[in-house]
């Protein structure tokens, strides 16, 4: 355990953004999943067209490498060309 009080502060808001980041990651996970699992469906587009916007702004709040965001943006648009 940090003696310094700042560190103890920094544990804190670390502690935080862990949790914040993690909930962002499950619910791209399920997005991303449910996008895929919908393809062919009526509700196609309103769950891909989500599922984009949801790994966007996990991209621009840093919660995810933009390279990452595009690249799972590119697989989930493979599987709905393909189809």
């Amino acid at each position: 355990m940090a003696n310094i009080k700042s560190q103890k502060k920094r544990n804190l808001t670390n502690a935080k953004r862990a949790e914040r980041n993690k909930a962002v990651k499950s619910e791209l996970k399920t997005r991303v999943k449910s996008a895929s699992n919908s393809i062919g469906t009526d509700a196609q587009d309103a769950d891909v067209q989500l599922a984009v916007k949801r790994l966007d702004k996990a991209a621009a709040k840093g919660v995810i490498h933009p390279n990452q965001a595009a690249r799972r943006k590119s697989r989930l648009m493979k599987k709905v060309n393909a189809s």
